[in-house]
């Protein structure tokens, strides 16, 4: 059956969308425009927008002080525990605190410390480079006692599975993986890996990041020690929003929080000058939660318990296979190729497409065709599909745009060209 590119079968699409009315469940200042980073930085949820009127005017502007036992101090739990649904674990093993890369700093140091005497930590080259960066950074401070191994993908595209669990040993202490890779979309199976990782003995730290709210995560189904991930992208928190973690629980009080502090303590209104661990999750809080933008992140989370994590991951799986036919059709005989996983099994919810001029066709994108994707090096222009309110006509359109590009040569318009932010 030959693929339809028409405009009128997306707006088909569309009509028989179940999830369709989320939309307007979000701010569309420009509705012409075509938004496809929301794996970058969710849209803004309408209820997040009343919610932060409200917190600033009604909470803290009337209540002041008092806010906090009327809902902010147990708010790091509160949100975690609605999070703790879109990832298959139950509510007291996820809390809301700090970055995403605090949080990897903490949980990684805690697990080194937790298996004495193993020296080496295992990742992959398709892992966030922060995430990296945290990992050499964890490793020096412990005095420089672990190796970190990098395993390389095959093809920079796939997860080097085989390859990762043929590196497993006896001083394996953790394993921390990306589940969905950022650059291709690539999603590994949580279960065999960290499976894989348990017969060595080494822990297993995963970042859901580019899942959480786009991809059903079955953290204790698979039997996952840790995780970490960020609020700003599919859970649409908000810019800089807090991250959160996730520990099972029979390792909470195991491990110890590198970064002790007041929030983490026992009693801490006893102001006791020997730190004393909370019981179970709240003992991996150290500061102050960061109550404003905390706060936000609980309507897009709420929008997403509504819609169903199964029936986001069908749109998902629909959207970004429709994405691939539209490559296939228009996009591959002008020199385009696809940097993520054909089969959906194995694709998150973006699709990244190469090209030789990559860059100047983001950037003729952002700025002549109203279109905003975003760009990772060598060659991908990343095109993220948030199930919540992308449309079907929205990927049409820039396919067909991604086309007109090339065919009218408009990304020379741009060489030598690089803008800070990507």
């Amino acid at each position: 059956m030959p693929i339809r590119t028409d405009a009128a079968y997306a707006h088909e699409l569309d009509a028989r969308d179940p999830l369709a009315h989320f939309r307007d469940q979000f701010v569309i200042d420009d509705p012409d425009l075509i938004y496809l980073d929301g794996n970058s930085l969710g849209r803004l949820p309408r209820a997040a927008a009343a919610r932060a009127d409200a917190l600033v005017r009604d909470e803290w502007g009337a209540r002041l002080i008092r806010g906090w036992n009327e809902g902010w101090f147990s708010a790091p739990e509160r949100v975690g525990a609605k999070i703790a649904r879109l990832i298959g674990a139950p509510p007291d093993e996820v809390i809301v605190a700090d970055s995403t890369s605090v949080n990897l700093f903490k949980l990684a140091v805690a697990a080194l410390r937790a298996r004495p005497g193993r020296t080496r930590v295992i990742t992959d080259d398709l892992n966030f480079p922060s995430d990296i960066y945290i990992l050499q950074g964890a490793i020096d401070l412990l005095g420089g006692g672990h190796t970190l191994t990098i395993v390389p993908s095959p093809d920079a595209i796939h997860g080097p599975a085989e390859q990762i669990a043929a590196q497993l040993g006896e001083q394996a202490a953790l394993l921390t993986l990306s589940h969905t890779v950022f650059k291709s979309g690539y999603v590994y199976d949580m279960a065999e890996v960290t499976r894989a990782a348990h017969d060595a003995g080494a822990l297993v730290l995963w970042d859901l990041s580019h899942s959480v709210g786009s991809v059903p995560v079955g953290l204790n189904a698979a039997g996952a020690d840790l995780a970490i991930g960020c609020c700003y992208k599919y859970l649409n928190g908000g810019p800089g929003a807090p991250a959160f973690l996730y520990i099972r629980r029979d390792l909470q009080e195991q491990l110890v929080n590198p970064i002790a502090g007041w929030m983490g303590q026992r009693g801490l209104f006893d102001f006791g000058l020997q730190y004393q661990p909370a019981p179970g999750l709240r003992r991996f809080l150290s500061g102050t939660p960061a109550v404003l933008s905390l706060a936000l992140i609980e309507p897009g989370v709420d929008l997403l318990l509504e819609a169903g994590i199964e029936a986001l991951r069908a749109k998902s799986r629909q959207q970004t296979s429709y994405l691939i036919e539209l490559w296939e059709a228009l996009l591959a005989p002008v020199g385009y190729t696809l940097n993520s996983p054909r089969s959906a099994d194995w694709r998150g919810s973006h699709v990244s497409l190469g090209h030789q001029q990559g860059l100047g066709i983001d950037l003729a994108l952002i700025n002549d065709m109203h279109v905003l994707p975003d760009f990772r090096t060598p060659d991908n222009i990343r095109l993220g599909i948030a199930p919540l309110y992308t449309t079907y006509a929205e990927i049409h359109s820039a396919a067909v745009r991604m086309r007109e590009i090339v065919d009218t040569r408009l990304y020379e318009k741009y060489a030598g060209s690089a803008p800070v932010v990507t």
